[in-house]
């Protein structure tokens, strides 16, 4: 949305759980930012798990001409679910933990510098993908990160530092898998791996790229499989991922496809953009390509 949308009306979905918590100055960022453009702005704040979905549906009724996720990933994979093949734009201003989409897209993780970006942005029409029939615009994940995000989820503090030591404690805990990958015709591959991610965008938040190729755009997805990293790589590993370096490797290969099946012999724990969803033992995945319509930053629209 750009200064010549003057007289719009924007809807804000703001989760004050996000990330650290909510600080009520947000509220007045927000207002003050369309006031300066004269965009007309209304701000709900979500009550619960779905409430985001409901209000975002509400918005689109009611002719808003966007609707902005004010959150984590989670929050935006709510607002999403409702505009999906819709004709009414949707709008990020990164208030999570990590922020993986609003990172991939150059999106600033200061309010006032977000707000500019997204006022005077671009639309673009970008993919999402089903994982077990549960929407998916970032990366998603079976094995490990699934492992993580159940236990995230249910923990009492938030945040990098928080996630990092969850990360640590468990990695030495979690077992590899056996796996069954068929990528649309191609063969069953056979693997063994830690985790497998599913990557629309590029990085689950904080600069982690587990598919640093990854473009929302190409109508298709990157598949990683990451086996277990021995502790004396571990460093390196991890270099390589938050430095956007990763390359195939022993540990460590990515494949672009459209759809997939991975079948596994145990149930394993998945997650959605960050979300637990429960365990399976079969994964089915379908790109939606162009099916959100998303305001990002004009700078930006190249390298998306």
């Amino acid at each position: 949305m750009n200064p010549k949308s003057e007289g719009k009306k924007l809807l804000f979905i703001v989760n004050k759980y996000s990330g650290t918590g909510y600080q009520p100055k947000v509220e007045g960022r927000i207002l003050r930012a369309c006031a300066d453009v004269n965009i007309e702005c209304t701000i709900e704040f979500t009550e619960g798990p779905g409430h985001a979905t409901q209000l975002a549906n509400e918005g689109i009724e009611k002719g808003f001409d966007g609707i902005v996720a004010v959150g984590g990933d989670g929050t935006l994979n709510e607002v999403a679910r409702a505009m999906v093949n819709s004709t009414v734009p949707m709008g990020i201003i990164p208030k999570g933990s990590g922020n993986g989409l609003a990172r991939h897209f150059g999106i600033s993780m200061r309010i006032e510098k977000a707000l500019q970006q997204l006022l005077t942005g671009q639309t673009i029409c970008m993919d999402t993908f089903k994982l077990n029939d549960h929407l998916s615009i970032n990366v998603s994940g079976i094995g490990f990160d699934g492992h993580i995000s159940n236990l995230f989820a249910v923990g009492k503090k938030r945040g990098l530092w928080t996630y990092t030591k969850l990360v640590v404690r468990e990695y030495m805990r979690y077992k590899e898998f056996n796996a069954e990958l068929k990528f649309g015709n191609q063969p069953i591959k056979r693997q063994k791996p830690f985790m497998i991610a599913i990557a629309n965008a590029s990085q689950y938040g904080n600069n982690a790229r587990v598919a640093p190729r990854a473009s929302v755009v190409n109508r298709s997805l990157q598949t990683a499989v990451v086996s277990k990293v021995p502790a004396r790589r571990g460093i390196g590993f991890a270099y390589r991922m938050f430095t956007g370096k990763l390359k195939a490797s022993e540990h460590y290969s990515c494949a672009t496809m459209e759809n997939a099946i991975i079948k596994t012999h145990n149930p394993l724990a998945f997650h959605v953009d960050g979300e637990p969803c429960g365990y399976a033992t079969e994964f089915k995945i379908e790109v939606q390509p162009q099916s959100l319509l998303l305001f990002v930053p004009s700078a930006n629209v190249g390298r998306i």
